[in-house]
């Protein structure tokens, strides 16, 4: 029998059901982890928080999972596995509302322009659905990100290849750098507890209550800045004389599922500019359609067979494509455009994509070229840059060789949450915004003009010190340098400094390296340090932490879903991501029409291990810490064995995966010594597995090559998406024995 007892306890492991792959992947990895953590006394329960629930929950048909979660996160019982959402884009929450509704859900519709108190309602309960409104309620912590051992090991041994850029290539960033975001933002740190309202005093002598009500604590950092929509429009025209005077691909990156409410609107910039002949011509009638540019050339075009004159305004668009410069597709097979749908560009996916395949992206045709990526703010379009002039310089990142540049982020409690909440707007009038104290004191203000994004961000004292003191902990943990991204120049940036000093003198730093470097200098010197097989750490801002830990791994790893994520909450509990999401898209659909997933899990295997490890310590459980410890063997075996999804039909894929770990860690729980009972118990599991393995693989692999049928994208069927992804009865009859 075993020595380590199993110590009954309230705590217990919450799995997340999201979206799109990850989600398709739960139905097969799922199971496996039930069945195995039952073994140990481990209760792993589930919450829905994808799109569609959250849709529903917000209509009052189903349980709001995400508000439990949110409560949950704040108590030191917290211990939430967290897979990547859809960030719902305007465009992806239609498509899902439609879903549902032909489900048979009373969701009413989006209401693209709310005339009545009924309509304002409905919109302001969407809003709190789409862009990236999970992470914020569950992050009550900051981020500690990673590649683990086993994964720069195994990167190391098998490198993928970064492409070199050509002698003459003409990739660059193009970005506004005055007039935008970064240049226009102001910053305060408040010396006591008060209640801030925003105002829009316009010209003609009105004053609209943008927002008010807005309470912040004593030592909170508040900024607001705005950038100019005249300014912006003219750069983008820059910008497109640039990219056909130079014959190179045009391309635009930006942030339209984080910062959910002001980048969706400078993506409808880049459309109509693109496009500028169009909506001059038939811009009246494509907004009476409910025609947006923010949601992309793919929504106008989807609308126009509903206008009269749809089909010649569709040959007005085509002449559009043909007449610019020539614009970088997503999907040229499918004749997605870069400027088709917001979600599609995101700067932090994208950017590491054209780095990584020689600064080129995609034309019509499919054939690579160079691109002028387009970033418009300025705040950290200069990383990229420095990324693109190393290599130009240097070549390409060897995986072979580099070090690694993990990531501490400053997240918690909404942390920058910049451009995606409620004190972001598009202004109305000709007026002075202002952001003002409960006595009337204006702290913050800016002149601005119709069509001006303005915006407000928030930043507490708590999570900035907590943030101090992981990055602390990681540099003295790992012996590598530790270096804060801050500009010096940047008003937020000047606010954070500050903090970061006076916190940085609370902890033992002696023998560490701690630099404070503007993101420019950060990039090139954690550069040059990688090329010399040295690790750096960077300690960033919120949105600099979601670029970097897509950027560096990218280029180590070849992909960022192979990351240990580990958010230790500033409660005491724990959250567990479980890697990036963004080709989710493709993988769902390559499994409707091939039956084949290519979604790679060791996101979900890594994140596992630091949960489990969490629930022993949360519940005095030595089982817990067991199938920890095996599962890491197992994952280590995994890797060795390359049992990742292949690239291509006859290759194991998700499901395959699944299989594979489950068989390596039954075989380290039967060998284990600490506990008897728990071996006797994976014994037989472990040898039927290792006996049956080719009639499962053959299993798996018969079924590949046919559509598959999942009863819903947002809301899939569960018993039909269920019996797609767990396919092999032997295995499932097997895995039932335990």
């Amino acid at each position: 029998m075993g020595y380590l007892a199993r110590v009954t306890s309230d705590s217990t492991i919450i799995y997340t059901h999201t979206d799109e792959a990850p989600l398709l992947a739960t139905y097969s990895f799922l199971p496996i982890i039930q069945a195995y953590a039952g073994k140990a006394g481990v209760p792993v329960e589930t919450r829905d928080i994808s799109v569609a629930a959250r849709i529903l929950a917000a209509f009052g048909l189903a349980d709001d999972a995400l508000a439990e979660l949110g409560a949950l996160a704040k108590t030191p019982a917290a211990n939430i596995i967290k897979l990547p959402n859809i960030s719902a884009s305007i465009p992806q929450l239609k498509a899902a509302i439609k879903e549902l509704q032909a489900q048979g859900f009373a969701v009413p519709d989006y209401p693209e322009a709310p005339a009545t108190d009924e309509e304002r309602e409905i919109r302001a309960k969407y809003d709190k659905v789409k862009g990236s409104a999970v992470n914020p309620v569950l992050r009550e912590g900051n981020s500690d990100r990673r590649a683990p051992a086993s994964v720069k090991s195994y990167a190391k041994s098998h490198p993928h290849r970064n492409k070199p850029f050509g002698d003459a290539s003409k990739t660059n960033v193009a970005t506004m750098g005055e007039h935008d975001f970064a240049s226009n933002e102001k910053s305060v740190t408040l010396a006591a507890d008060d209640t801030l309202s925003i105002v829009l005093e316009t010209e003609s002598g009105d004053t609209v209550v943008l927002k008010e009500g807005l309470g912040v604590l004593a030592g909170e950092i508040v900024d607001a800045t705005k950038m100019e929509a005249a300014y912006l429009d003219a750069f983008l025209k820059n910008a497109l004389a640039q990219a056909k005077a130079e014959d190179v691909l045009f391309s635009v990156h930006l942030k339209a599922t984080m910062m959910k409410v002001s980048d969706p609107i400078v993506f409808g910039h880049v459309v109509r500019a693109f496009f500028a002949d169009v909506f001059a011509t038939y811009g009246e009638d494509l907004k009476a359609a409910g025609l947006s540019a923010n949601d992309g050339l793919g929504a106008i075009l989807a609308g126009l067979d509903a206008l009269p004159n749809g089909a010649e305004i569709k040959a007005a668009f085509e002449a559009g494509l043909a007449g610019g410069p020539r614009l970088s597709y997503v999907n040229s097979d499918k004749g997605i455009t870069n400027l088709h749908v917001p979600s599609d560009v995101i700067v932090d996916a994208s950017m590491p994509a054209l780095v990584r395949n020689g600064g080129r992206l995609w034309g019509v045709d499919g054939s690579e070229d160079d691109t002028l990526a387009v970033i418009p703010d300025s705040s950290y379009a200069g990383v990229y840059q420095t990324v693109i002039d190393d290599v130009k310089k240097h070549g390409p990142l060897d995986p072979a060789t580099i070090g690694t540049v993990p990531n501490v982020g400053l997240m918690a409690q909404a942390a920058e949450e910049y451009g995606s909440h409620d004190k972001t707007f598009e202004i109305t009038a000709n007026g002075t915004v202002r952001v003002l104290a409960s006595d009337g004191t204006a702290l913050l203000e800016h002149d601005v003009e119709v069509g001006d994004i303005w915006r407000a961000c928030q930043t507490k004292d708590i999570p900035v010190r907590d943030w101090v003191k992981l990055a602390v902990t990681r540099a003295r943990a790992s012996g590598a340098p530790a270096v804060f991204w801050l500009n010096e120049s940047r008003a937020h940036d000047a606010q954070v400094i500050a903090k970061v000093n006076e916190y940085l003198a609370e902890h033992d730093t002696d023998g560490l390296e701690i630099r404070i470097l503007s993101p420019e200098l950060a990039c090139a010197y954690s550069l040059e340090r990688m090329r010399q097989g040295l690790d750096t750490i960077s300690v960033t801002g919120n949105v600099l932490r979601d670029y970097n830990t897509d950027l560096f791994p990218i280029l180590e790893l070849g992909t960022s879903a192979k990351m240990l994520s580990v958010v230790p909450l500033i409660a005491g509990g724990g959250l567990f991501e479980t890697g990036a999401g963004g080709s989710a898209p493709k993988h769902v659909q390559q499994l409707v029409e091939e039956n084949y997933l290519r979604w790679d899990s060791l996101g979900e295997f890594f994140a596992l291990v630091p949960s489990l490890e969490k629930y022993a310590e949360q519940a005095g459980n030595g089982a817990a810490q067991i199938l920890a410890d095996t599962l890491d063997r197992a994952t280590g075996t995994f890797l060795d064995e390359d049992r990742s999804p292949g690239r291509k039909l006859g290759t194991i894929d998700n499901r395959g995966s699944h299989f594979y770990l489950a068989l390596y860690w039954a075989e380290e729980l039967a060998k284990q010594t600490e506990d008897a009972t728990l071996a006797a118990a994976f014994k037989p599991l472990a040898e039927t597995l290792r006996a049956n393995e080719q009639k499962i693989v053959d299993e798996l692999l018969a079924v590949q090559g046919s559509p598959a049928d999942i009863g819903g994208y947002y809301r899939p069927d569960d018993a039909k998406a269920s019996a797609v992804m767990r396919p092999s009865s032997t295995f499932n009859e097997a895995l039932a024995t335990l």
